[in-house]
């Protein structure tokens, strides 16, 4: 049985390597980018280039998006939709608001096309390795026929719900990241106000009930300062959140523990706009 041709759009330090992946299980690829220096790794693969979105769009039955922000995604969409055929899938990878995925997909369905959020987690050496974690939303139909694609990268593939399900997880998932790395970080603190040696702090903690994975990461890091990439990308997510809840008074106990945490490391003294 033939495989599916695969498009990929949005080949960063996670998508590409995701898009590696695919070349890699044998899917007949096709691949856009902005910048021909993102096209560069892929010259000796059996992978083709788009000269334009509409020509991927055409020429592909299932395309995966994993650019950076709504706007992004957006305006993807909106060159592939008029040309995608019906039938197709099309996979949002990026990190937005679930209500977008959920526009979005309503417009694709007018056109026979479905539409499914998939945001991934375990980073650009997950995707390397074939082990990411896939969160899903969307009809059922639609998400066992990104399976085989999925597969190629993921160690892990979630269908958390509806269109949406898979954004509202990653995003309560990620400010959960970011209110234990707060913790963690005044934890160890806490040990050095008490002269405990951080070495040995970080040693019971590691293999005791306060263990958890946003620990090991503060503890591998001298200084919080040194998180300043990840926080900035937990900064987007706890905001994105923000939106969806408003003032739910569930938000409030995470954006409490993780908001000066992030603001901490993303807006230090002195610092201007």
């Amino acid at each position: 049985m033939s495989k599916i041709t695969v498009g990929f759009i949005g080949l960063g330090s996670q998508g590409g390597p995701m898009a590696q992946r695919i070349i890699d299980a044998g899917f007949p690829t096709w691949l856009w980018a902005r910048r021909p220096e993102s096209l560069a790794t892929y010259a000796n693969t059996p992978a083709k280039t788009a000269a334009t979105l509409g020509e991927l769009g055409k020429t592909c039955g299932h395309i995966g998006i994993c650019v950076v922000d709504d706007a992004g995604v957006i305006a993807t969409c909106d060159a592939l939709l008029p040309v995608m055929r019906p039938g197709s899938i099309v996979v949002i990878h990026s990190t937005i608001l679930p209500e977008t995925c959920i526009e979005l997909a309503a417009r694709f369905a007018e056109r026979g096309i479905a539409l499914i959020d998939a945001p991934v987690s375990g980073g650009g050496q997950g995707a390397t390795d074939g082990t990411l974690t896939i969160m899903v939303g969307g009809e059922a139909a639609a998400v066992a026929a990104a399976r085989p694609v999925f597969e190629s990268f993921a160690g892990l593939i979630l269908h958390l719900g509806p269109i949406g399900a898979g954004q509202n997880a990653k995003l309560v998932n990620n400010t959960l990241m970011a209110a234990n790395m707060a913790l963690a970080d005044a934890a160890l603190a806490t040990g050095a106000a008490l002269a405990i040696d951080r070495t040995a702090l970080i040693d019971l903690i590691k293999v005791s009930s306060a263990r958890s994975f946003a620990f090991d990461v503060r503890a591998r890091l001298p200084d919080a300062a040194m998180f300043s990439h990840g926080a900035m990308l937990l900064s987007k997510d706890l905001a994105l959140l923000g939106a969806v809840l408003g003032t739910d008074p569930s938000f409030a106990p995470l954006r409490d523990a993780a908001q000066p945490f992030l603001d901490r490391i993303t807006k230090p003294k002195g610092a201007t706009l």
